[in-house]
């Protein structure tokens, strides 16, 4: 999976994330419908791009590197495919579009 990431490198303040997994089975082992399954709102950073430009040319840091836990809109980002087989759900967001970084 690692070569398939570096296929990909976002151009100024985007930034690439997999978004987490949907609990589909309760603690107590129950597997719970997909409509009753909410929509994930997290995800991890895999790759950032250099930032935005400012007026003299030279790039403005983005907030958050990879690894980070982040929180993210509902609607949004772009849908990224690396593979054919793979299932994980890939997704370019803005640097304005991340609502939040968990810790």
């Amino acid at each position: 999976m690692a070569a398939a990431i570096k296929k990909i490198i976002p151009m100024l303040d985007r930034i690439l994330i997999q978004r987490a997994e949907a609990v589909t089975k309760t603690k107590g082992g129950i597997v719970l419908p997909e409509k009753s399954v909410g929509k994930v709102l997290e995800g991890t950073v895999i790759a950032v791009g250099p930032g935005t430009r400012n007026t003299t040319g030279s790039h403005i840091p983005i907030g958050v590197k990879e690894g980070d836990r982040v929180l993210l809109p509902e609607f949004g980002g772009t849908k990224v495919q690396l593979d054919s087989d793979d299932k994980k759900e890939m997704f370019l967001f803005r640097e304005s579009d991340i609502l939040a970084k968990l810790e």
